[in-house]
């Protein structure tokens, strides 16, 4: 479920290997850099974590780290994110027009756009390719869902981005089995626990 009081909920599922990522996280982050004595591991945690926190004015109310096994032996590593954005005027020709306003980014380098059928009839466009980092030429895999919200008054956008660009297909189905969980009501109520320790530090420690 998405945390943010200011937007209405939804709810989804993410597959193994994701492990949700939020500014509040910074403190055990620090401590794993810390851990790892290296400048390189500080510096490159503190500009993920700078980065998240100016992710709010995007209307992100849900970020998640994935880490995946890569051959040999390496790590793939993604972030994903979870975005709900009011509309002010019709929901659908809304929908459309963001889902065309991502495809005509000049940062794609490559890109499909294609319409997937959800639960209930929802319409949703999912987006995805490569993208070509200003000023630096380093590329990325970026696949985005567009769909709507079931208030009719916001468009949620869902996002998985990597610099792993050979496992584009496995991506892009990833960010399309999110898509269908996304839900707009409770589909497993159970009263809420609040955790005990960090899922950070479990995860990463």
């Amino acid at each position: 479920m998405t945390v943010s009081t200011a937007s209405p909920p939804v709810w989804f599922r993410l597959p193994p290997g994701f492990h949700d990522l939020s500014p509040n996280d910074r403190p055990a982050l620090d401590e794993i850099a810390e851990a790892l004595g290296t400048p390189d591991a500080q510096g490159n945690l503190g500009l993920l974590m700078d980065g998240l926190a100016e992710l709010d004015r995007h209307h992100v109310v849900h970020t998640a780290v994935g880490l995946h096994p890569d051959d040999p032996d390496g790590l793939c590593t993604s972030l994903f994110s979870l975005a709900i954005r009011p509309v002010a005027a019709d929901l659908h020709p809304s929908l459309a027009r963001t889902a065309l306003a991502i495809s005509d980014s000049p940062l794609w380098i490559n890109q499909t756009c294609r319409l997937v059928e959800l639960p209930a009839a929802r319409p949703c466009y999912l987006i995805a390719g490569t993208i070509r980092l200003p000023n630096t030429g380093q590329q990325l895999f970026q696949a985005k869902a567009v769909t709507a919200h079931a208030d009719g008054r916001h468009i949620v956008v869902l996002d998985l981005t990597s610099a792993a660009t050979h496992q584009a297909d496995a991506y892009s189905d990833i960010i399309e089995a999110i898509a269908y969980t996304v839900a707009f009501a409770d589909p497993d109520p159970t009263p809420t626990v609040a955790p005990t320790s960090s899922r950070i530090l479990d995860v990463l420690l």
